[in-house]
């Protein structure tokens, strides 16, 4: 443990941790956030508790030389922001008084970028604004240029240009959050969901900005590890959802479910392929509703020519549900109803998009589209040129699609966050506006189970 010291306490980044050297005794009181590394004859801790081990230091009234800290403090602020809608300024008071760390959750449309932009004027510090997509990093990077009419740095899809307003994607994060940890008082995590995966997390926790402030419209996840959001982030400071906002700042809006039937031959092949998929799991004692189960069947069906075929048995039994006869039929029905609108079909598989742009030969956009294809395909929609756009999840989150007002789903996944994220991307409001979603199920299928747990959201009661 150390011993007194003549020199003054220094505060370092190294590496994504924190060093605190030449301490005292009294320091042990530090103990629960940092531990001592007798390699270093210092105190270490990750970098993401700096604000508590700052704060604790000065409980101890102990004067430390903090050479941790790389980021500025912004000589001005914004130049253009937009005047807040009383629910965003509600948001920025809760993120204050809760000293500038904490989770805001807002429904898809409701201005979460507005809050982000609020928080980077109030505490005026370095940002870095981490996003899922370089889409979106582009999005953000428009923005934040825009209101606060300063270069804008990017890190990710091959450019790397640090500046003290910067913009990155989750992945570029974690690879160099290591370098770059101490340079940022604020870090903004957009789609924070995202964050608590384990090497999104590890980037967190690397990263020593004081303030925090993460954005979701579905902070819940399956897996459970959004209990690690307080950590990385912060709490949850302020929610609201779909159901509190539509009508006054997002559309107003319908969803209904159409149910289809299988033919008689898709019956009984799905019943057969069912069948074979089913036993495996009994056999096995695989549980579907348990979070290993998943891996628990990728594992055991590698191993056997049995489990092999129970795998292949498992993916023509969705393909049969996912991409039915009636479903496009029943989606004809609603693409000539719907005509005149602006309509984005959601799909839970490539090749089911492929094959309704073949048939109904409206442009579709998977994770497989260039980026400026993309981008056209947007632009053209936007501007009317296109009354329709088929995707399988590139555009469940983030992107930009104001004009859109009808939302087909015709596959998915059994995703509450999922289904929240696509309903949400035809709630942008607009005068008169009056936004649909339609969900088209097979019926006597997983997919009745499917549509059930994936609507047990306030949005769908």
């Amino acid at each position: 443990m150390p011993s007194a010291s003549p020199t003054e306490p220094v505060l370092r980044f190294a590496s994504g941790t924190l060093e605190l050297a030449h301490v005292r005794d009294e320091t042990r009181v530090l103990d629960q956030l940092m531990e001592w590394d007798p390699r270093s004859a210092s105190y270490r801790a990750p970098a993401h508790r700096y604000a508590a081990i700052v704060l604790g230091l000065r409980e101890l009234k102990l004067e430390v030389d903090d050479q941790a800290r790389a980021y500025a403090v912004l000589p001005a602020g914004a130049q253009a922001l937009r005047p807040p809608r009383p629910y965003q300024t509600a948001a920025l008071r809760a993120w204050t008084a809760a000293q500038g760390r904490g989770v805001v959750v807002l429904p898809t449309g409701a201005g979460k970028t507005q809050v982000a932009l609020m928080a980077m004027d109030a505490k005026r510090r370095s940002t870095l604004v981490v996003t899922p997509t370089l889409d979106l990093v582009r999005q953000w990077y428009d923005q934040v240029r825009l209101c606060f009419g300063v270069e804008v740095g990017v890190i990710g899809g091959g450019e790397h240009r640090l500046c003290d307003l910067t913009i990155t994607t989750y992945d570029s994060a974690y690879i160099h959050m290591e370098n770059i940890g101490a340079r940022f008082g604020l870090v903004v995590f957009d789609e924070c969901h995202h964050l608590p995966g384990e090497a999104y997390a590890l980037g967190a926790r690397l990263c020593l900005a004081p303030f925090r402030l993460g954005l979701t419209a579905t902070p819940e996840r399956a897996d459970g590890r959004d209990d690690l959001l307080e950590e990385l982030v912060g709490p949850i400071v302020f929610r609201k959802e779909i159901g509190e906002l539509s009508g006054n700042y997002l559309a107003d809006y319908d969803t209904m479910k159409l149910t289809v039937e299988l033919s008689e031959a898709d019956r009984a092949e799905y019943e057969s392929e069912r069948e074979v998929y089913v036993s495996f799991l009994r056999a096995q004692g695989i549980r579907m509703s348990q979070p290993s189960g998943w891996s628990d069947f990728i594992k055991r069906a590698a191993r056997s020519s049995g489990g092999r075929r129970a795998m292949a048995a498992y993916r023509r039994q969705r393909e049969l549900a996912f991409a039915a006869p009636a479903k496009l039929g029943r989606l004809e029905d609603l693409l000539l109803f719907h005509r005149a609108d602006r309509t984005i079909i959601f799909t839970q598989d490539n090749a089911t998009a492929y094959a309704i742009a073949r048939r109904f030969l409206v442009p579709v956009i998977t994770h497989q589209t260039k980026v400026r294809e993309r981008s056209q395909i947007l632009e053209r929609f936007a501007a009317g040129e296109y009354g329709a756009v088929v995707t399988s999840k590139v555009l469940n989150e983030g992107v930009d699609v104001p004009d859109a007002n009808v939302a087909v789903v015709v596959s998915g996944s059994g995703s509450v966050r999922e289904h929240v994220q696509r309903l949400g991307r035809i709630l942008r409001p607009k005068d008169g506006k009056r936004a649909v979603l339609y969900e088209i199920v097979s019926a006597g299928t997983g997919e009745t189970f499917t549509s059930e747990r994936r609507r047990e959201h306030d949005a769908y009661r």
